[in-house]
């Protein structure tokens, strides 16, 4: 065994990482605490499953395995070009949007710039920030959400990107078109402006975010402007990894050059082209959604729970400076939740929106726990 200490070869910023911790995995829970049935309602994946029609439309593409991808994703991205009324050549395809995120800053950031973005944002922005050992600027939050005065003001002449969540993750706070727009107007043209929405489709069909955005429609009149989406929630997609980005054609142009080819397998750009066009399931999982909101809302306010308005696929729920303990007590009782200390959030857990049946499972477990 070498007595050299390999770690310390890494990069100063890379050394200082922590990396990213995803909920824990249903399998995980079953060995470490003996339950035999479990729930997972942490990571914001939609409930539903996949759509019959990928299901379908993976058998087929089963066969070509042996094959590459077709490493510049030609099918999805005319599917998306023609959705949004862009081009495709605006359209960078990801391993999931974080691939986006991190692509965009080794094509962009160097170690003599900035990043800045919100407080309680996030967690995957101030990792790529170090990575590539850019200073991170953070913000304090408003309401739990991005305060879009004091990010102007945290603008320098060593800025190069800012990340906006809308709606934010894990807060499910969003910002309006009046505010968000005004920030745009008045951000230099030399900050790229990431909008990362991730959770669009619920927030757009949600209500009470009427006044909420559709950051493509800007790209033109923002050449700076770079939205994000992923197939991961809305279109249930989380295990096949893709997503996308929509810019201008130069910044697409650089974001392309760094990109890593056939970064997405043929599997998943399959089943993104075809949950695109599946109309039918995005309309149940949205309906699913707004009815296990009010469902967990309601007992939440039967339970005197404080928790903040949400506009995503999940909400988070005060229950008090033993969080930590009810996640666990809750683990045992076979509910998987996720808990957000380390969003400066120590007395919240974020919960994923399920099934009627499982968003029982947990009201009734959470139930349990506190009154112990």
């Amino acid at each position: 065994m070498s007595d050299c200490d390999l770690f310390s070869l890494a990069t100063k910023s890379v050394q200082a990482l922590s990396p990213y911790q995803p909920g824990k995995p249903i399998d995980e829970l079953k060995r470490e605490y003996g339950v035999s049935e479990v729930i997972k309602l942490a990571s914001n994946e939609n409930p539903l499953g996949p759509s019959d029609k990928v299901i379908s439309a993976l058998r087929v593409e089963l066969a070509e395995l042996s094959r590459y991808p077709d490493g510049n994703a030609f099918a999805l991205k005319k599917a998306l070009a023609n959705k949004h009324s862009v081009e495709s050549e605006q359209i960078t395809i990801g391993n999931g949007s974080n691939d986006i995120l991190e692509i965009l800053t080794r094509a962009f950031v160097t170690p003599e710039h900035e990043i800045i973005f919100s407080q309680h944002a996030f967690a995957v922005y101030p990792i790529v920030t170090q990575a590539v050992g850019a200073k991170a600027v953070v913000v304090p939050a408003k309401n739990w959400g991005h305060d879009l005065d004091a990010m102007q003001q945290a603008i320098t002449d060593k800025t190069r990107v800012i990340f906006i969540a809308n709606p934010n993750n894990p807060t499910g706070t969003w910002l309006g078109k009046k505010e968000l727009f005004s920030f745009l107007q008045q951000t230099p043209e030399n900050v790229l402006v990431v909008l990362d929405e991730a959770y669009f489709d619920f927030a757009s069909d949600d209500l009470s975010a009427k006044d909420y955005p559709n950051g493509i429609e800007w790209i033109k009149q923002f050449p700076n402007l770079i939205v994000t989406r992923t197939f991961s929630k809305a279109y249930g997609l989380a295990g096949l990894r893709v997503g996308y980005s929509v810019s201008d054609l130069q910044v697409a142009d650089a974001l392309n050059r760094v990109r890593q080819p056939f970064n997405v397998n043929s599997l998943a750009l399959k089943a993104a082209e075809v949950a695109l066009a599946d109309v039918d399931y995005l309309e149940a999982g949205l309906k699913l959604n707004t009815q296990g909101m009010r469902q967990l809302i309601s007992a939440f306010d039967k339970m005197a729970l404080s928790y903040i308005p949400s506009v995503g696929n999940f909400i988070c729920v005060n229950v008090g400076a033993d969080a930590m303990k009810v996640y666990d007590d809750l683990l045992y009782e076979g509910v998987i939740v996720r808990p957000v200390a380390n969003y400066e959030m120590p007395e919240y857990l974020r919960i994923t929106i399920g099934t009627k049946k499982e968003n029982d499972r947990f009201i009734t477990a959470l139930k349990k726990v506190l009154n112990k």
